[in-house]
């Protein structure tokens, strides 16, 4: 067996739970339903699926069903410490391409760990191999006939001493949207309106939005973090409402697919399956 056919067998081994607004026609269902249109996250830890282990780290993409119709499903697999390059030398965008059909979304969401250039595994340049990663997204995408929608990576916390916020991701959002141009794709500028609402919640506001946690709060970080890259339960539901705003706003989806647009959400209502 090939290199290459491996690592896509293994990624097929190890893809994360695939959430859906609707499980039980997520597969087609029975009695001839028809089976829902689906939206494939391809991303990093900031969108993944988590598990008990981690709780309450949490991926916006755990809480994106509960913006979406029933008629939609959700397949997430988005996988922590992944690039745009990782990913796909991983297998891990062939093996979630396989599951696409003609009329499914592909998210992709990657920034976070491009930035890491140190580490020829996952580093990317900008403009140059930043790009062509993400193009074989979207062509492996439209090849299935499915819609490719490239999202800007969510900023993390970070503000100055006067309290404004930071932005983090350097080049790559700026890339990304040049790309987004260039191939005719919608674009979900998350990193801009992520930004944006870190600033209007200030310093203070955002902790409860991150995975940042004192000694004894939680029983899987017992000594604490102080985490503000990834999301707790309040800030997942947060990102993943944005991102079905966002949705609406580029008419990748239609007002009559999402819902609770307005409404709260309580961060109660993720579950952490086990591994």
């Amino acid at each position: 067996m090939s290199l290459t056919r491996r690592r896509t067998a293994a990624a097929l081994l190890a893809l994360p739970l695939a959430l859906s607004a609707t499980p039980a026609l997520a597969h087609g269902g029975g009695g001839g339903r028809p089976r829902p249109r689906t939206l494939h996250i391809a991303g990093d830890s900031t969108a993944a699926q988590k598990y008990a282990a981690a709780a309450p780290e949490t991926g916006w993409g755990m809480a994106l069903p509960f913006f979406l119709s029933r008629s939609l499903a959700v397949a997430n697999h988005a996988v922590n410490g992944r690039s745009s390059k990782s990913f796909i030398d991983e297998g891990r965008l062939a093996a979630l391409l396989d599951g696409v059909h003609p009329g499914d979304i592909v998210l992709v969401q990657f920034g976070h760990n491009d930035e890491k250039t140190e580490d020829p595994a996952r580093g990317t340049d900008p403009y140059t191999t930043y790009q062509e990663y993400l193009r074989q997204y979207v062509k492996g995408a439209r090849a299935r006939r499915a819609e490719p929608v490239l999202l800007t990576p969510v900023e993390r916390r970070r503000f100055a001493e006067d309290g404004t916020a930071k932005p983090t991701h350097g080049e790559y959002p700026a890339a990304m949207r040049a790309l987004a141009s260039q191939e005719d794709v919608p674009l979900l500028d998350l990193q801009a309106l992520s930004l944006a609402r870190w600033q209007e919640l200030g310093p203070d506001g955002t902790e409860a939005y991150f995975n940042r946690l004192e000694p004894g709060e939680s029983p899987n970080y017992p000594d604490g973090k102080q985490d503000n890259t990834h999301f707790r339960p309040d800030g997942a539901v947060e990102v993943a409402r944005m991102t079905a705003r966002a949705l609406l706003d580029r008419r990748v989806l239609g007002r009559r697919r999402l819902r609770r647009l307005d409404e709260p959400v309580p961060g109660a209502w993720i579950t952490w399956p086990q591994a």
